[in-house]
Formats: C-alpha cells, sequence, structure tokens
C-alpha cells in the first residue's frame, strides 16, 4: 500500500549558516508543501525557527558530535525515533550524523539518502574512511558534477546512485525588484559606504580557504595603479571562533594601507540586499567549491561575479574562453592569483551601464533556467518517491 503521508528525517549538526543548512530548511518546505511530514534535528542556530515556520518540526539533538560512543548512542536514539515516529526515509548532509543515522536507517530497514555538500578534505586514510560515508547512501545526491565526478573517483560509487542535484536559488527572494530602499540603505549605514561609493562583496565565513586574503592583495594592487578609487571591500563573513585568522586578515588590511578601503562586518544576514548594493562579488575560494552559492546568488541579482576556476564556479559561471564575451555571465581567475583577480575586478568595475544590465540579464537568466530552488526541491522529493514509491512530486504545491 502506498504512503499517504510519508515523514523524511533529515539530520544536519548546526542550523546556523550556509548551503547545507538552509538546504535542510528549503527541502523540509518542499516536504510539507507536497503532504509530507519533516523531521529535522539539529544541536539548532539562526535557522532553526524557519523549520517551524514551514510547517516542518525541529528536533534539538546532539548531531555535531564526533565522539565514537556518542555516535553510536546517537544511532540507538534515532532508531527508536524512526520506530516512534512513524519515519519512512532518513536524509543525512553531514558525515558524523551519517554514521548515526546509517546505522539507525539500516537496522530499521529504511532508506537512507545522503547530500555530499562539501569537497572533503582527505588528507589521511582515516579521514577518507571517515568521510565515505556521505557516499554510502541508497542515492547519494550531489550537488555539482565536480561533486559527483569527486564521488566516483574517491569511493568508486556506481554513477546510477548518484544524483547530481543542484543548490537552487530562490528567484523570487533574490529579485533586485523586490529589494526596498529601506534595505538597501541600512547595509549602506551600517557599512558606512558614502553615495557614489562602489562596494565590492565577498560573502564568505572568515577562513583561509576562502581567499580573503587573495581579495586583500588583489585591492593593494589596484590601489597601487590608482585603479582602486572610491571602492569599498566588504569582507562579510563570521569568523566562528577564528580570531587570529581575523586578526591576520586585519594585519594585511593595515600593512597595505587599506583601512578606508576594506572592512570585515561579520556575517550578513540580509544577502540579496547585499548584493542588490554590490557592483561586484567574488568568490576567492583557494580550495575547490562543491558548489559555491554565492555565484548564483550574485548572478541572478544581477551582480557581476567573479569565481576561482576550480570545483563548481564554473558549471555555474559562463565566463571566456568557453563561453563568447556576448554570452558570459562572470569571471573565471586562477585560485590565489591577486595579479588575474585585479585583472578581472578593473574590467568588471568599468563596465559601462549597459554593458552590465545586458551582463545581469543574461546572468539572471541563466541561473533561474538551470539553478532554480524549484528545480532543487522537486529532484529532491523525486528522490524520496524513486525509493517509497510515493507521489511527492506530484502533489508538491
Amino acid at each position: 500500500m502506498a504512503l499517504t503521508r510519508p515523514t523524511i528525517l533529515q539530520i544536519i549538526p548546526e542550523l546556523d549558516t550556509g548551503g547545507a543548512e538552509l538546504s535542510a530548511v528549503e527541502i523540509a518546505d518542499a516536504i510539507v508543501r507536497a503532504g509530507g511530514r519533516a523531521l529535522v534535528l539539529s544541536e539548532g542556530g539562526r535557522l532553526a525557527p524557519r523549520i517551524t515556520a514551514t510547517g516542518g518540526e525541529f528536533v534539538p539533538f546532539a548531531a555535531a558530535t564526533k565522539n565514537p560512543a556518542r555516535i553510536l548512542w546517537n544511532a540507538h536514539v534515532i532508531r527508536q525515533m524512526i520506530e516512534n515516529e512513524g519515519v519512512d526515509l532518513v536524509h543525512a548532509r553531514s558525515r558524523a550524523p551519517a554514521w548515526s543515522a546509517m546505522l539507525a536507517a539500516r537496522r530499521a530497514g529504511k532508506p537512507f539518502v545522503t547530500t555530499y555538500h562539501g569537497a572533503y578534505n582527505e588528507k589521511t586514510r582515516l579521514k577518507k574512511a571517515y568521510n565515505a560515508i556521505m557516499a554510502k547512501g541508497d542515492t547519494v545526491i550531489a550537488n555539482s558534477q565536480y561533486t559527483k565526478r569527486l564521488i566516483e573517483e574517491r569511493y568508486g560509487t556506481p554513477s546510477d546512485r548518484i544524483r547530481v542535484i543542484y543548490r537552487g536559488v530562490d528567484g523570487s527572494k533574490f529579485d533586485p525588484a523586490v529589494i526596498s530602499e529601506e534595505r538597501k540603505a541600512a547595509l549602506r549605514a551600517r557599512w558606512r559606504a558614502a553615495p557614489g561609493t562602489r562596494i565590492v562583496l565577498q560573502p564568505a565565513r572568515l577562513t583561509a580557504w576562502k581567499g580573503q586574503s587573495t581579495v586583500i592583495e588583489a585591492a593593494r594592487l589596484l590601489k597601487a595603479d590608482n585603479r582602486l578609487g572610491n571602492t569599498l571591500i566588504v569582507l562579510a563573513g563570521d569568523a566562528q571562533g577564528r580570531d587570529s585568522y581575523r586578526q591576520r586578515l586585519e594585519s594585511e588590511i593595515k600593512a597595505a594601507g587599506l583601512e578606508d578601503n576594506i572592512i570585515l562586518p561579520g556575517h550578513v544576514e540580509d544577502v540579496a540586499a547585499a548584493l542588490a548594493v554590490s557592483h561586484l562579488a567574488i568568490v576567492a575560494s583557494v580550495e575547490p567549491e562543491a558548489f559555491g552559492r554565492v555565484a548564483t546568488e550574485a548572478q541572478v541579482m544581477g551582480c557581476p561575479v567573479i569565481a576561482t576556476d576550480i570545483g563548481a564556479p564554473p558549471e555555474t559561471v559562463a565566463a571566456p574562453p568557453k563561453f563568447k564575451a556576448e554570452e558570459a555571465t562572470g569571471w573565471l581567475v586562477p585560485p590565489g592569483d591577486a595579479s588575474k583577480l585585479a585583472a578581472a575586478m578593473a574590467e568588471a568595475l568599468s563596465l559601462t551601464p549597459d554593458a552590465r544590465a545586458a551582463l545581469a540579464g543574461r546572468a539572471r537568466n541563466r541561473v533561474l533556467q538551470n539553478f532554480s530552488l524549484e528545480s532543487m526541491r522537486l529532484d529532491t522529493l523525486d528522490v524520496y518517491d524513486r525509493l517509497l514509491g510515493t507521489q511527492l512530486r506530484a502533489s508538491y504545491k
């Protein structure tokens, strides 16, 4: 007998910020809108209230633990929850809780799905064995073709068990037309951006692999060539306890004489408005992004974007030489190359209003056609349907 109201359990360490966390919220919403029941196990965070706001159920849970004994205990607790709550499918979005979730799902005889969100570091055999859990789902969702290739190469996972579902962008929220002047003014005031100031935004948590140092050096090169002008560079993101790294960036900014040009304002909640007031967005990661949602969010907002030519951004940003100039939606530069980044920044900031508008239109259309939130939701519901024999995708409203 077909399930009429399947219960889907997602598990993720925290619900604070990031693509994996936001995906958990958005898929919980999709499950509810399709007539299912959505449970989300997590230690919580600023996104947790959005679970209940969508009609899902947030369950506080020690999902971030990496203690082997606690992971085994968590498996026991999740197994009990599967039985008590009538869970039909378990979906894990991070490594440590995935071990508990898999053990529980297997013991309960329920389908197990994983989403491989990150290009995890694998410098040791132990780390590879730990990461391998993310390739053990009955279906493994990869958030890009780059991630799919990574899974196949690292673990030999059969291609037919991997489903590529791109991280989706909500074109109704990330729409220049719906961003009020008040929202934009609030950010300009917070950043103390004088009228006429060009804003360059790098929205990324403060960690070395995100490439903030490369951005600072590129700004120094532009200033030395008198090409920086009245530009304000906003390195927006949480330090997440990396106070020494933040202090290092502050020292680099001071040494380059860029105290008036670069700020570190911390986390920015209203990313859409931040992109709306920005003349340029940068994804400067020096290690591969498994997806890199900033690149698609910037494009759908019509904000020119520069990304590094590694990981998934080459799939989401149309750039020469692969694309003709009249087809381009942004720029790709080598990771860690401040000179190339500076050159791309100078080109982007010098676009005429007509050229900028044409690029913005191409970029928004491409994202809405290929990387939409609705596609991500429908394709994920389809994964559940294929494992459960349900009709969630068809019932989605």
